[in-house]
């Protein structure tokens, strides 16, 4: 039987992405939340977890932290 740290080694985007998506509906939190979540569950750091992240859940990501106001709305003017 093949553990849950040695599965990282046949990780995927597309496997990372489907993991995030389910965790983001069973546990009803954010999609960074759940990046974190799932680094942590198979020892990834998070740094390291950028060559996992889809660029669908990268964009899902960069809706939350707009809608947190942790990023300028991209249809605002940039005040100079």
């Amino acid at each position: 039987m093949v553990s849950e740290t040695d599965s990282i080694e046949f990780m995927t985007k597309s496997k990372f992405s489907k993991l995030v998506d389910a965790v983001v509906l069973e546990k009803r939190i954010s999609y960074m939340d759940a990046v974190l979540h799932l680094c942590e569950k198979y020892n990834i750091d998070p740094e390291d977890s950028k060559k996992y992240v889809s660029t669908v859940v990268k964009s899902k990501i960069e809706v939350e932290a707009m809608n947190l106001n942790f990023l300028p709305k991209s249809n605002e003017l940039p005040l100079a």
